[in-house]
């Protein structure tokens, strides 16, 4: 038996017993007549003691040997501590050593195994499998573990059905690239790793199971950042005979659930905005709805006088900043240099105070006098020592441009309570979005998203007006999850892959086996899938999903700890019909 009791377990009452525990040396405390040991394992840290007085000289002598991060195994018995440690789980007792086994040395590790570690990013990738031993990454593990144990016992007791959808399937456009497999028994074919599970929930839904979900890997070989990962989990859902009330309904009982499980708090209401009021009230499609700083388009009262830089400006739009007005000079200067880098690309800002006397001060007094500055200030509802900040120029790149500084100026001000939760679903997404340069149509969310119910004769006339029938989940400014009523039927998909440049041999080559399936009566049907790594994160009060990640890609999408990816053997190619191009 390597243990009786693990390093977390014992308390006073405890005391008197004999025991066996094994783990990792956290730290040694050698005072000459008595060595401390700092015993770890997953459940805690118990304090162990050797000394002279009660100590074999033989077992102090191999305490005295012992390394951090050696695994061992001790006898002894539970004894009252003398210096008791409340910050410690175990702190009201010891053990006394009897017994010593090194069950595996270790060498020095290369950062230190405790909560502060001085060690860096990439030398903690590197060596992932010691920074799990630390508290942080840990408890980050087992908490990811408790988020997906809550969504299957939820959807299970709600009749959903956990199926697997296979991870070999054929190459199909979802709007990033594919990473591709080849066919050893196929020369020069190949499997493609799943973006999403999307065609087969379907099928699944055609053959009658009524209620899928799936906790799954997906795949998109696409750029990266810090909520991005090339290999990611989906909790994927689908449900037959269905309107969007109906998944939005069911979903916000999953995420409320969640929310009351796993962080005690209590959500009743799930705003819904469209996605134009989304982007003309918040320059993006997932707003944080914790604080508010609305945009007001200010055409209309700023466009009148000879400022030319707001008269030529497809947009004028501000944001009231609370408090802002109590910054100094070279705070807003320091604002305006932020805008001004290239990731945001602003021109320049102008700024009013709103101040306390009633009056108002802006960077423009020259062309704007007080009853212009006070018509600002009622567009955007700004109050007595508020600033307001207002960017003008073309109307996308100003809404994402204001965006950002909204952003920005709620993580300077603190409005972002990581342990305030703000659900929001966003609605009516565009059909189609339009490429500028080559003046085609692709789908906003997959080719599979229905219309609007009667919006469908609009695709021939004006696609740009077309609505989708689909939705995203927004918590805390970020998209959790996103979803749509889906087309169940053949001719309507076909019209839908035609609007989308297919032709139809093309489109039978990608999805004959969908259109087949649809004629062979297909339920109305729709889903949603949520992003289990980005919710678990917003969850623990984080944004960065890789630290909820067991072994996560850096951000080349890399895994520097078993160095991959990395070359192949020649032989395997030849075997796989693969030849390295020549350069």
């Amino acid at each position: 038996m390597y243990r009786s009791h693990t390093c977390g377990e014992l308390r006073a009452k405890h005391i008197g017993t004999e025991i066996v525990l094994s783990g990792w040396v956290q730290k040694v405390r050698d005072k000459g007549f008595v060595v401390w040991v700092d015993l770890r394992d997953r459940y805690g840290i118990t304090q162990l003691v050797f000394d002279e007085e009660r100590t074999p000289a033989v077992l102090l002598t191999e305490a005295r040997k012992l390394g951090r991060e050696y695994v061992i195994q001790i006898r002894g018995s539970v004894i009252e501590r003398t210096s008791k440690n409340p910050q410690l789980q175990t702190g009201e007792i010891e053990i006394l050593v009897n017994g010593l086994k090194v069950l595996n040395s270790a060498l020095l590790p290369p950062f230190t195994i405790e909560d502060e570690t001085d060690g860096g990013t990439d030398l903690r990738m590197k060596y992932r499998y010691l920074d799990i031993r630390r508290n942080p990454v840990k408890e980050n593990l087992i908490f990811r573990s408790k988020v997906a144990m809550e969504v299957r016992n939820y959807l299970s007791a709600h009749g959903f059905i956990e199926v697997e959808t296979p991870y070999l399937i054929k190459s199909t456009p979802e709007g990033a690239r594919d990473f591709v497999v080849p066919s050893r028994m196929n020369p020069g074919q190949f499997y493609a790793l799943p973006q999403s599970p999307q065609t087969f929930k379907q099928l699944l839904m055609v053959g009658g199971l009524d209620k899928y979900f799936q906790i799954v890997k997906c795949f998109r070989d696409e750029d990266l950042r810090a909520d991005r990962q090339p290999e990611f989990t989906q909790i994927d859902c689908e449900m037959a005979f269905v309107e969007q009330e109906d998944v939005l309904n069911a979903f916000e009982g999953l995420t409320r659930h969640l929310l009351k499980a796993i962080r005690n708090v209590e959500v009743d209401k799930f705003p819904r905005m469209t996605y134009d009021e989304a982007m003309r009230t918040y320059g993006n499609d997932k707003p944080d709805i914790r604080f508010d700083m609305r945009f007001a388009e200010l055409n209309d009262i700023a466009q009148h006088k000879d400022f030319q830089v707001f008269n030529s400006a497809e947009l004028v739009a501000g944001i009231a900043v609370p408090g802002g007005a109590a910054f100094t000079r070279k705070e807003i200067d320091g604002i305006i240099d932020w805008l001004k880098r290239p990731q945001i690309g602003a021109k320049g800002m102008v700024y009013m105070r709103c101040l306390e006397d009633g009056s108002y001060k802006s960077s423009v007094d020259k062309f704007y006098d007080q009853e212009d500055l006070k018509k600002w200030a009622e567009a955007t509802g700004a109050k007595a020592g508020d600033l307001v900040c207002i960017l003008s120029g073309a109307i996308q790149e100003t809404r994402t441009q204001l965006s950002a500084l909204r952003m920005e100026m709620a993580e300077r001000l603190g409005l972002r309570n990581p342990e305030v939760f703000a659900p929001l679903w966003v609605v009516d997404f565009p059909l189609l979005e339009k490429d500028e340069e080559t003046g085609t149509y692709h789908a906003m969310h997959h080719p599979f998203t229905s219309p609007k119910p009667g919006q469908l004769e609009l695709l021939d006339t004006d696609p740009d007006a077309v609505r989708a029938n689909a939705y995203d989940l927004v918590l805390n400014g970020n998209e959790i999850g996103g979803g749509s009523i889906r087309i169940h039927d053949k001719k309507v998909q076909g019209i839908m892959f035609r609007h989308l440049g297919f032709t139809e041999e093309e489109a039978k080559a990608q999805f004959g086996f969908l259109m087949d399936a649809f004629q062979y009566g297909a339920p109305p049907h729709g889903g949603i899938a949520f992003g289990l790594d980005r919710l678990v994160a917003i969850l623990g009060g984080q944004e960065t999903i890789r630290d909820f990640i067991a072994f996560p890609k850096n951000n080349s999408g890399r895994d520097v700890m078993i160095d991959a990816p990395a070359p192949i053997d020649e032989a395997q190619l030849e075997e796989l019909s693969l030849r390295l191009r020549q350069e």
